[in-house]
């Protein structure tokens, strides 16, 4: 699991195996005291864990036209 901040905001890029490698997923974090995580919709499968994930994270930051920081 990742923690992605961006915008104010939280995410879980969460991966699991695959047939074909392995496969992320973003979820929003609700703020504390909310309801429920929410599935953002964004999928990625890659060979390995760390190709997904960063597949997963580069199409979230596409979504939500934010930069790329060292930070996150």
């Amino acid at each position: 699991m990742r923690e992605v901040k961006l915008q104010g905001r939280r995410y879980w890029i969460l991966s699991e195996p695959h047939p074909r490698g392995w496969k992320a997923c973003v979820v929003e974090l609700d703020p504390p005291g909310g309801a429920a995580n929410r599935p953002v919709g964004i999928d990625a499968t890659r060979p390995t864990r760390g190709a997904a994930d960063e597949a997963a994270e580069r199409k979230l930051r596409r979504l939500l036209q934010a930069p790329r920081t060292s930070a996150s």
